[in-house]
């Protein structure tokens, strides 16, 4: 990686290749040798000879497939999330749908094959900001970040810029942006995520997110005002102009959040 105010450079990331195809293999030892901040130190085709041979040479960075025979890369990501001084995790993968449990596991970044060289470079990127911080206070347990098929790739969203989530069947649909408070448009996008609502309401920041409705979960600051719709029925109007349903069983939470 590059200097910073005359900083000295960091040292490469000794990265182990696990994967079960050795084509694939074979391109990711090609695509490494191009990137900056970076060496390989070993290769690994299966899950048991992984956990082996991190075991053996304590590399700082793996690139680990996720399906593969016997024990995948998800079981290897759970072995080494209970270790001291862990490498960080890079899942390559063709598979999107494990995206969720993936960063559950605390994986640095999700990247699809064919892998891009740009992209396997941002993701070394985010490895080296993450070992910048590793003196820093854990992090919390609430979300703070989803990472969502989009086209081609997984694209981040910071939770923050989440303002209401919606249960879509065994989806939930993350809405982003929007008309902005003052009645301004900020450009609405919204992703599908392989995910239940309940479960990831577990998950959210409670300080920060507040479910309305079985379908619906918004976030605290987007809520403008409550409207008795009369005979029992509330709505939450929110700060893009919409009003939202408060169902029964949560309209005691919502009037608390209100101060009623």
């Amino acid at each position: 990686m590059a200097e910073t105010d005359g900083a000295p450079p960091s040292p490469p990331l000794r990265t182990l290749i696990v994967d079960d195809e050795p084509l694939a293999v074979e391109r990711m030892q090609v695509i490494c040798s191009r990137i900056e901040g970076i060496t390989v130190i070993g290769t690994a085709s299966d899950g048991q000879a992984a956990l082996r041979l991190i075991e053996a040479l304590g590399p700082d960075l793996v690139l680990l497939d996720l399906t593969m025979p016997e024990t995948d890369g998800l079981t290897v990501a759970r072995q080494l999330g209970g270790q001291a001084n862990a490498p960080a995790v890079i899942f390559v993968t063709a598979h999107d749908e494990f995206a969720v449990e993936a960063f559950d596991l605390d994986a640095v970044d999700y990247v699809l094959k064919p892998v891009a060289p740009d992209r396997l470079q941002r993701a070394v990127v985010r490895v080296v900001a993450r070992r910048g911080e590793r003196a820093q206070p854990p992090a919390s347990r609430w979300l703070d970040e989803f990472w969502v098929p989009h086209r081609s790739e997984l694209v981040r969203v910071a939770a923050a810029e989440v303002h209401r989530i919606d249960a879509e069947r065994d989806y939930v649909r993350l809405h982003v942006g929007g008309q902005a408070a003052g009645g301004q448009n900020a450009g609405g996008q919204s992703y599908l995520l392989l995910q239940t609502i309940t479960s990831l309401e577990e998950r959210l920041d409670p300080n920060l997110f507040i479910r309305i409705h079985r379908s619906c979960i918004v976030q605290r600051s987007h809520v403008s005002g409550l409207r008795h719709e009369g005979l029992g029925v509330w709505s939450a109007e929110t700060a893009d102009g919409e009003a939202l349903r408060i169902g029964r069983t949560y309209l005691p939470a919502v009037k608390k959040m209100a101060g009623r």
